[in-house]
């Protein structure tokens, strides 16, 4: 720990059964660039070793704790890890060095109760760190989830739209245009790529990027292959038909406005559900019983607010995400603390199979710019 109030977390992440784990600075870049997502990908510091491997500065602690997870035993195995240390990434006007603390819980299959403790463990922290009581943000991407799935959207649009959540312009627009207004024409091409739509959508995305690449095709305007490819296969959705009218964009619209006090939430989830047609049991359940557990913990549940279209821009989270911010300050500002759960995260990472995960992680400097607010 590299002061005295960050001493005053080991005791707290110890009685809970934490370990300490102390991942190297440098990891290597590949695993970044294929999983964090666009939000950290254009942030690292890259390098390369001597041997010709790309590095990078770890621009976070969940990818390279997990990969630790991985290299010491049973990727299923349950186990709780805490730590501390810089994490590099590029800011405009900033310095690139970010003083994080956290904690990581993983193989814990009581999904549910281990998001509520991880949320309670998180608020805390911040409260020994010295942060003002926060205000809190939840949000679920489960929920989301089972929308576009009942809705029975084409599989392109399934993976644009998980890939864009948490994103809410972007997410806007891939909406309008699933709503027909970029329809485009039919063509040959597209007629190849519309062949595609109803297979696999990774081995289609693959299919694409492997042509791209024969062709010598690495970036266009900015956009990377993998860019070009989506491009391509959503327009082949709308070429064929595959796109949504104004009715299922409404109800997407309509479902990412929800938002409200925690305790409030689920009947507001219900009465869509409802109103729309779709069966969301499972999620809305899930989240109902979720949030009952949050309030057993002592959390105060006028403080919490849920917000539909709230996700975190990284590529692993998978379900139940969460955000603390200073209570002296507007929710536009950066959060104190965030975290969620990335049940996928170690199959990515070579586990065979989804391993229940879930973790969060405080930014010390901004817990000291509340305090002297």
């Amino acid at each position: 720990m590299a002061d005295d109030r960050l001493d005053a977390l080991a005791p707290l992440f110890q009685a809970g059964g934490y370990h300490h784990i102390a991942p190297p600075i440098l990891q290597p870049a590949d695993v970044f660039l294929d999983l964090a997502g666009e939000d950290i990908r254009r942030r690292l510091f890259l390098t390369s070793g001597q041997d010709g491997l790309d590095l990078c500065l770890r621009p976070d602690f969940t990818i390279p704790v997990a990969r630790n997870h991985l290299a010491e035993g049973a990727a299923a195995r349950e186990a709780a890890y805490f730590y501390s240390g810089l994490v590099f990434r590029q800011r405009p006007d900033e310095l690139g060095e970010i003083h994080q603390v956290g904690a990581e819980n993983i193989g814990r299959t009581d999904r549910l109760a281990a998001d509520a403790d991880m949320l309670a463990l998180s608020v805390e922290a911040v409260d020994k760190l010295g942060g003002r009581a926060p205000a809190i943000r939840v949000g679920d991407e489960a929920l989301f989830i089972g929308v576009i799935e009942a809705l029975g959207l084409p599989k392109v649009w399934r993976r644009r739209l998980r890939d864009l959540f948490g994103d809410r312009k972007r997410l806007d627009r891939a909406i309008a245009r699933m709503a027909g207004s970029e329809a485009a024409e039919k063509d040959a091409r597209l007629g190849f790529l519309a062949a595609l739509e109803g297979a696999d959508p990774d081995a289609a995305h693959a299919v694409v990027e492997d042509l791209l690449s024969i062709a010598g095709i690495e970036a266009v305007g900015g956009r990377s292959a993998g860019e070009i490819a989506e491009r391509f296969l959503e327009q082949a959705a709308l070429a064929t038909g595959a796109g949504i009218g104004p009715q299922t964009a409404a109800t997407l619209t309509r479902f990412l406005d929800i938002s409200g006090r925690l305790d409030e939430a689920g009947a507001a989830l219900e009465a869509f559900a409802k109103d729309a047609g779709l069966d969301l049991s499972g999620p809305i359940s899930d989240f109902r019983e979720r949030a009952k557990l949050i309030a057993e913990r002592g959390l105060p549940i006028e403080a919490i607010t849920f917000a539909a279209d709230f996700g975190r821009r990284l590529d692993y989270y998978t379900g139940f995400v969460f955000e603390l911010h200073d209570a002296g300050a507007a929710m536009a500002h950066p959060p104190v603390a965030g975290g969620g759960r990335y049940d996928k995260l170690l199959a990515l990472l070579g586990a065979g199979e989804d391993v229940p995960a879930v973790g969060f992680s405080i930014w010390i400097e901004r817990i000291a710019q509340g305090a002297k607010a």
